[in-house]
Formats: C-alpha cells, sequence, structure tokens
C-alpha cells in the first residue's frame, strides 16, 4: 500500500527555495503536478499556431487536453479556502490575482503595440491566458457560498451544463468559463480537504489510472480531428452544429467534464508524492511560468518564427524550446526577478488597520513595571486607620 494522502499543506519534505511561511511547508506531490501541467500549456502555446496542419501536435493537444487547463483549475481549488471573505482574504485575492491580471494584461498590450498592433486596454476580456486570472477570482468569491449548499458539485455541474444555453454569457468577465469550470475547481477544494483518500491510496487505482492515461493517449492519436475544438474550450454556448443537436448538446459538454476530471484523478494518482531533484523546485513557480509564457511566445508567434517549423526534427526542437523556457520561468532566480509583479505589494494601497478591541485595551493597560499613578487625596469620613509598620507591596492593576 502507498503511504497516507497528505493533506494540503503538510509534507514530510519541502522543496527547496525561499522558507515557506510559518506552519506551512510546500508539498512536492503538488508542486510535481503544477510543473507537469505548466509544461504541456506552455508546449500546446508554443507549437498552437501550426497545430492546424501538424497532426502529431493536434493528436497532443486533443490527448493532454485534461492535463493542462482542467488540472491546473482542480490544483488552484485545492489551494483556496472557503471560509468567510474577511478583509484580509479580499487584500490577498488582490494581491495574488487581481493586480497580476491588471499588469500582465498591460505587459501584453505593450508587446502588441510594439509588434505593430494598436494598444488596446483590456478590462471586460483579458487577453490570451490571463482569463484564467479572471475565473480565478469569481472562483474564490464563489466558494464559501457553493460550500454551503446541500449538494455542491451536482448544483454546479448542472449550472455548468445550462449556461451553455444561455447566449450572453461567453467570453466577457470569462463567465462562460467561470461556470463551467466551476464543478472542477469545487473538485479540487474537497481533494485539498483530504476527500478521495481510497482513490489516492488504494493499489487497484493505480492500474485504473494508468489505463487512463493510455485511453486518453489512445483517443488523441486515433480520433483527434472528430473532437471538436469548441468542446473542449468551454467558451461559447451551444450551437446547432453540435453532432447532437442544440437540444442534446448538454450531454457532450457533461461527458468532457467528467472525461477531464477523471483523466486529473489519473494524473496525480500516477504522480510521484516524494521530492523530485529540479522538477519539484520548478513545479514551485507554476503560477510565474503561467503568467510568462505568453510574453516570450508572443514574438516568436507574430515574427513568424514559430511558422516556419515544417519537419519532424524541427517539431522536436520546438517542443525542447518550450520545455527549456518553462523550466527557465520557473527558476527561483526568475521567480524572484518578477515577484513585483506576480505578487506585488499592497501596503501602499490600503491604510493602516485598525487595532481591534482586544489589542485596544493591551495598548492602554499600564505595564506592570509602571506604579500606578498617584491619587489626590480626599478629606476621610471615618477615623483613620492604624499607622502600619511595614510598607504596602505595590499592585499591579
Amino acid at each position: 500500500m502507498d503511504k497516507p494522502l497528505p493533506v494540503r499543506g503538510q509534507s514530510t519534505t519541502a522543496a527547496p527555495g525561499p522558507p515557506p511561511p510559518p506552519g506551512r511547508s510546500r508539498n512536492p506531490w503538488w508542486d510535481n503536478a503544477r510543473f507537469l501541467s505548466a509544461t504541456l500549456i506552455v508546449i500546446l502555446h508554443t507549437g498552437g499556431s501550426i497545430m492546424a496542419r501538424e497532426d502529431v501536435l493536434h493528436s497532443f493537444h486533443i490527448a493532454g487536453w485534461a492535463f493542462r487547463v482542467p488540472a491546473f483549475v482542480m490544483l488552484a481549488g485545492v489551494f483556496s479556502s472557503a471560509g468567510p471573505l474577511g478583509p484580509r482574504s479580499l487584500r490577498t485575492l488582490l494581491q495574488s490575482i487581481v493586480l497580476p491580471a491588471l499588469a500582465f494584461s498591460l505587459l501584453y498590450s505593450l508587446e502588441k503595440y510594439w509588434l505593430g498592433d494598436g494598444f488596446t486596454v483590456h478590462i471586460v476580456q483579458l487577453p490570451w491566458t490571463l482569463w484564467f486570472l479572471m475565473s480565478l477570482f469569481f472562483w474564490r468569491l464563489l466558494l464559501p457560498l457553493v460550500v454551503q449548499l446541500r449538494h455542491p458539485l451536482l448544483v454546479t455541474t448542472g449550472v455548468a451544463l445550462a449556461v451553455g444555453y444561455v447566449d450572453e454569457f461567453g467570453l466577457p468577465f470569462s463567465a462562460s468559463r467561470t461556470l463551467v469550470y466551476l464543478p472542477l475547481f469545487y473538485l479540487g477544494w474537497r481533494i485539498g480537504q483530504g476527500a478521495l483518500g481510497t482513490w489516492f491510496t488504494s493499489r487497484w487505482s493505480l492500474y485504473a489510472a494508468v489505463a487512463g492515461v493510455v485511453a486518453s493517449c489512445v483517443v488523441g492519436w486515433q480520433w483527434h480531428r472528430d473532437i471538436k475544438g469548441n468542446w473542449l474550450s468551454m467558451r461559447h454556448p451551444y450551437s446547432d452544429a453540435d453532432p447532437l443537436g442544440l437540444e442534446w448538446a448538454w450531454i457532450v459538454r457533461l461527458l468532457v467534464l467528467a472525461s477531464a476530471a477523471a483523466l486529473v484523478l489519473c494524473m496525480l494518482r500516477l504522480m510521484p508524492r516524494r521530492r523530485l531533484p529540479l522538477i519539484s523546485t520548478l513545479g514551485a513557480g507554476g503560477f510565474t511560468i503561467y503568467l510568462l509564457h505568453p510574453l516570450v511566445i508572443l514574438p516568436a508567434r507574430e515574427l513568424g518564427w514559430i511558422a516556419r517549423v515544417n519537419t519532424p526534427v524541427e517539431i522536436v526542437g520546438l517542443v525542447l524550446c518550450a520545455i527549456l523556457l518553462t523550466m527557465l520561468l520557473g527558476s527561483p532566480p526568475v521567480r524572484r526577478l518578477v515577484r513585483p509583479l506576480t505578487r506585488p505589494s499592497v501596503g501602499w494601497l490600503f491604510a493602516p488597520a485598525a487595532p481591534g478591541p482586544q489589542r485596544q485595551k493591551e495598548r492602554e493597560r499600564p505595564s506592570a513595571d509602571v506604579p500606578p499613578p498617584p491619587t489626590t487625596p480626599t478629606t476621610p469620613t471615618t477615623p483613620p486607620a492604624p499607622p502600619v509598620t511595614e510598607p504596602e507591596s505595590v499592585r499591579t492593576p
């Protein structure tokens, strides 16, 4: 039998790098999974512009789809909190999601302008990969409400299927993706709370996970041209062109979501839980990799460098370049260099927090080393007490 499933935040072996905050340590299992998902995302975005004419890249896109965005969504849920959104939680959302989204949206616009396009301010619809940050913001706002439902997974799945019939839910504010991926985000949160422990520790699940990954590869290799891109993008409403028609289009989405959840569970089951040299360290920078890689890939794509790739050797070289890019962007020096962008300081934006009632009482309470202030003598109304021969001790209030 495997060792027990570690609960989020618990680890016996911490990944190298900056020391974690007190009371928390990195779990290499999650870092290993993050590195794999981030690497697959970078490979896809690197070869995405030539994927339509290269069968091997398109097959890779279909076979590994569940291990990219769905895996990132579930991993984000693992590290999310369902507690009340107090002032500290809201500041954390602003620091870790809102400000990085605005900063990298501005960098993207500046880079597009440098490449010859017009300058665009993105507010309602963030560019390219930044939709994930907008959805992540809404997922964390919705999670405290979702966990209070009687049947959270059933309700969120029903919403994900029904939203395809509402034309207003599309790309703006990442509304469609937010609601469609919400069941996976909630499932990730449940895993972070220790759910599905039997799956992650049983021996039979190991063989099932291998079968699931192999099945995904077979489907991607044999039927990659039959699987439509809009089934996997989750960006748009249903259409009459769906194979089952508009009336039954929700069945396709249900099968896609169920397959994604199952395959992510297979990936996590097969993922080593021990610290892997280099991999665990780089996986700790999965968020930095996700934010930075479009800024590197965009010039190569717009300048036509990627479009020149057309031989098997060049495709292999392109994939190797994507892997090296992932390793570079996830390295500790790069993470430290861009930390002002990925997790900017917000102290300048807010007024100092007011002390709570207990803290205010402690501030007003005199110190034990300071004697009480002298009191004004008053005329006694009773006969004075007899004189004492020993001094009284000073009592600390």
